[in-house]
């Protein structure tokens, strides 16, 4: 049992399930030989080197060392537990978990990352219930008058709180939540730091918009009152569902359109995107009203390499398209720029001027670089402007890693200032030389990892031919193994392999048993690489490995009694030497008889108790 799934649903959702496709919802796959490999969705990289293996079912990064299988990758993509992982993957490949009422017991041991997810969806219901009743009357029209169609009111699970103080909180108390974790889910407020005194909805008179999670969980939400009133926008605080950096708002909803067209466009608010969704234009996402951040950059980029950024005419919008190009850079995301008219954000100038309009100016965006450098960068007149602008450049050429994209960068910018290439490339030099706190330097695993290379090798040959492991369990190789992690591998290979025939192996079940760790991350590697050993020659290569463990073995023990019989005979020991000297006999003969080593395991011989 994992968790309340039992272990016969867990290996029919991996049976059923596929690793290429699954990943590639998140990753640009290309086929490689019997793998395919992408851009590493866990590091920036330029090169593939995160390789996924359709035969084993498992993935590696030869980067960053990130690897499991398809619900692995899962957690990992969207910051989900193994039964979140689990439940999301059984509802793609189409197997139901059947699932038994909770104890009051584990009802309160219950994550409180589930109960916060369980209270949302509870609130989405709540909100969505009031936008549909009389009460909800007044935000239809304003939704109506906005241009929200009802299919984006449905597509966006949109709702509405009324101007009341604890409705939400006695709704979440009659479905069972408690107050804390409303508090925890940022729903309610506390009246006071003494919470005895209780608590009072957050979301009031307003526009209720869901955040959802890359799952469709909402994790999140974001409210907008219809008229006066400040804030204009109040959003939920950070939970331990929620982190705002992390996030792109729509995402869920609008990820199939950004892989149809092949980029996504970036806007900055909610309704600035529901509005173009509205509107037809749907490969969209937002950045939920905050300063794009690299985790937001990564997110993007597993979805498409191609974006359209819309700014606002004024200082604030030129500083974002500034910091924005950073991060585009840095994600090796190919970014445009349209700088939209005075008075105007995506939201209004949709409303007003319609699809085909908004689209002719997607079409007509400027490369981002080209726009930074000749509209930020050179539009300096004096020579104070320009020594301004000149160390400007120099602080952005400093943050541009790739060398042969700020060669690029510096011959533009050179022209456009008016100044020497030489010149520029000394200040970046000067300035460059100093340690960046922003450069990270990503450290590839060591791959050995202090495994013994024909051990390491015997495992891998067991995972690749498993109808081998009744013949390499009866020799008893295993207890010649210097690894115990290995051996501990090995024998839960053997137990695997009988639980589900002669001549089948649940691989993944095997490696999902494993402790996080080296080993786990190595025995990774090695089954996404191609098969060295040829089928035809199987027996004879798992034979030649088991006797060469054997023969090292038996000369270790050589070599520690060739040690005790002299320390014996500088003793003056003659009764010691003499059984020593026995036991050696008995080893040499026992290795030239080739005796199997069933009932043999290192460091219980008579000999080496003594010793």
């Amino acid at each position: 049992m994992q968790g309340s799934i039992d272990d016969v649903t867990i290996n029919e959702i991996r049976r059923r399930a596929d690793i290429v496709s699954l990943i590639g919802e998140y990753v640009a796959l290309k086929k490689a030989g019997k793998n395919y490999i992408g851009l590493c969705p866990f590091h920036q990289e330029k090169t593939p080197s995160f390789t996924v293996s359709p035969d084993k079912q498992i993935f590696h990064c030869f980067g960053c060392g990130q690897h499991g299988d398809a619900f692995t990758f899962l957690m990992k993509i969207n910051n989900l537990t193994f039964p979140e992982a689990v439940s999301s993957l059984a509802k793609k490949v189409g197997v139901d978990i059947p699932r038994r009422p909770l104890s009051s017991r584990e009802k309160e041991d219950y994550t409180i990352r589930e109960q916060i997810l369980i209270a949302n969806s509870l609130a989405s219901e709540y909100f969505s219930g009031i936008l549909r009743s009389h009460a909800g009357e007044p935000a239809r029209n304003y939704l109506k008058n906005r241009g929200i169609s009802d299919a984006a009111v449905e597509a966006f699970r949109i709702g509405y709180a009324t101007d009341t103080w604890q409705g939400l909180l006695y709704f979440l108390k009659q479905k069972g939540i408690k107050e804390a974790v409303a508090q925890q889910a940022g729903l309610v407020i506390a009246r006071s730091e003494d919470e005895a005194k209780g608590y009072y909805d957050r979301f009031r008179a307003r526009i209720i918009i869901p955040i959802e999670g890359n799952d469709g969980r909402i994790l999140a939400f974001g409210g907008r009152v219809m008229g006066a009133g400040e804030p204009k926008y109040l959003n939920s605080p950070e939970s331990p569902v929620y982190t705002k950096g992390n996030n792109l708002f729509g995402l869920f909803r609008t990820q199939e359109a950004i892989r149809a067209k092949g980029f996504a466009i970036l806007v900055e608010g909610y309704f600035d995107l529901i509005s173009l969704w509205s509107a037809g234009i749907k490969n969209v996402v937002a950045v939920l009203g905050t300063a794009l951040t690299s985790s937001q950059v990564n997110l993007l980029g597993r979805y498409t390499k191609k974006v359209v950024a819309m700014f606002d005419p004024d200082e604030a919008g030129r500083k974002a398209l500034s910091r924005s190009l950073e991060l585009f850079l840095a994600g090796n995301v190919q970014a445009r720029a349209v700088i939209l008219p005075a008075g105007d954000d995506p939201d209004s100038f949709v409303r007003n001027n319609g699809r085909d309009n908004m689209e002719a100016l997607l079409a007509g965006a400027q490369p981002m670089a080209d726009y930074y450098i000749e509209e930020i960068l050179g539009n300096a007149r004096t020579i104070d402007e320009k020594r301004e602008q000149l160390r400007n450049a120099v602080d952005f050429l400093k943050r541009v890693e790739d060398p042969v994209e700020r060669n690029l960068f510096i011959k533009k910018i050179a022209e456009r200032l008016g100044v020497d290439q030489d010149v520029l490339k000394r200040e970046i030099t000067q300035t460059h030389s100093r340690p960046s706190e922003a450069k990270q330097t990503l450290t590839k695993p060591a791959m050995g990892m202090g495994y013994e290379r024909l051990e390491l090798s015997l495992i891998r040959m067991l995972f690749e031919y498993p109808e081998m492991a009744t013949f390499v369990r009866t020799t008893g190789v295993i207890n010649c193994f210097r690894s115990n992690d290995l051996k501990n591998v090995a024998e839960m290979i053997f137990l695997n392999a009988e639980k589900e025939g002669e001549n089948s192996l649940n691989m993944l079940s095997v490696l999902s048993c494993l402790e996080d760790g080296p080993l786990k991350e190595n025995l990774h590697r090695l089954l996404v690489e191609e098969n060295p050993y040829k089928g035809e020659l199987k027996e004879r290569l798992i034979s030649d490995t088991i006797r060469q463990i054997r023969h090292r073995w038996y000369k270790g023990k050589h070599r520690i009694l060739k040690e005790q019989i002299a320390k014996a005979d500088k003793a003056g020991d003659r009764q010691l030497c003499d059984s020593l000297l026995l036991e050696k006999e008995r080893l040499l003969k026992e290795e030239r008889n080739g005796s199997p080593f069933l009932n043999l395991i290192p460091g219980e011989n008579s000999y080496g108790k003594r010793l």
